[in-house]
């Protein structure tokens, strides 16, 4: 058995705005700070990210208790604008995130490697409640 193989998890959305803003709102720290949560108790009190391929980013999530904190980073892999996002996770895991066009908005589908730590069901249901949030937050911008 080859113990390397990662398991993967897909989750995904239709956001109903303009591929140019769901790309926007999904880069730029200033609009990740208000949606990349995964619970009410927490919140992301900061976000850096160098946008091209070998750049950086982080994204601080914190509970708002201040009882536990951690930085969510990685490396891009691959960027075709408001198309396509592959990075590597700062704990070497791959990510893959696809902007679609579809006749009710853009599908993003994000297809991540889990860690080994937490039940794959619950990775699947703390990165779906971010998607989630995302998808409220830009869809709020339209209005």
């Amino acid at each position: 058995m080859n113990t390397s193989e990662k398991t993967s998890i897909t989750i995904e959305t239709i956001v109903n705005a303009p591929v140019e803003k769901v790309w926007n709102s999904w880069t730029s720290p200033e609009h990740i700070v208000h949606w990349c949560t995964g619970s009410a108790d927490w919140h992301t009190p900061k976000a850096e990210n160098d946008l091209r391929i070998g750049g950086q980013f982080t994204t601080r999530m914190e509970a708002k208790d201040g009882s536990f904190g951690f930085d969510f980073g990685g490396v891009y892999d691959n960027i075709k604008t408001n198309e396509l996002i592959e990075y590597t996770m700062d704990d070497s895991r791959k990510v893959n995130i696809l902007f679609a066009q579809t006749g009710n908005g853009i599908k993003i589908t994000e297809t991540f490697e889990a860690e080994d730590t937490n039940p794959i069901e619950m990775q699947r249901e703390g990165w779906q409640t971010i998607l989630n949030n995302f998808k409220s937050y830009t869809e709020s911008l339209t209005n």
